[in-house]
């Protein structure tokens, strides 16, 4: 209700949304909220409150979040709405720090917030995909082409059997690389 209102009162700006869930309440209800408006563009976990709500210690291990992070990122995708993790929640750039963004980024989320500005440079890197993921995005589509091009279905790149569901991921790494 809250991003509906949010919405109706912005009218024509040209404003886009984003929405922290950092509730059990919100958590469960994350369908609904990412699918609430069109003007949505990213949801995100807020650990520190959520984790005081169910009672969890801070500074647990990433981990031990992954059926929060992996209902909200359904829910976000189901949507067509990105899914940005919420901050570490120290200001170091450390092995914790880039393991956690890590974790995130390999379970699909699309970037982070981050709690201070040493942690910066670290999450760029980590969620902007490197040379060689772009090359073989790019490799991954030309094959695809001409396998079309042939009348394919499928075609096979280095040992792997390509298909649409990788035609997808190769095409958001190329997205992601094209927005840095």
């Amino acid at each position: 209700a809250d991003l509906r209102s949010a919405d109706e009162q912005l009218g024509r700006a040209p404003v886009r949304l984003q929405a922290l869930l950092e509730s059990p309440r919100g958590i469960r209800d994350a369908g609904a909220i990412c699918a609430a408006t069109n003007r949505l563009d990213a949801v995100l976990i807020g650990y520190a409150d959520l984790a005081a709500s169910l009672g969890r210690s801070p500074g647990l291990a990433m981990q031990t979040w992954h059926v929060v992070q992996d209902s909200v990122l359904l829910a976000a995708r189901a949507a067509g709405v990105d899914v940005i993790d919420g901050p570490h929640l120290t200001i170091a750039d450390d092995d914790t720090f880039r393991d956690a963004k890590r974790w995130v980024r390999d379970l699909g989320f699309d970037g982070t917030w981050v709690i201070h500005p040493a942690q910066l440079q670290s999450a760029i890197d980590i969620f902007t995909p490197d040379a060689a993921a772009v090359e073989d995005a790019r490799r991954v589509l030309d094959a695809l082409e001409q396998a079309a091009a042939a009348g394919a279905g499928a075609a096979e790149l280095d040992g792997r059997m390509l298909d649409e569901a990788l035609a997808v991921s190769a095409r958001r790494v190329l997205a992601k690389a094209a927005s840095e």
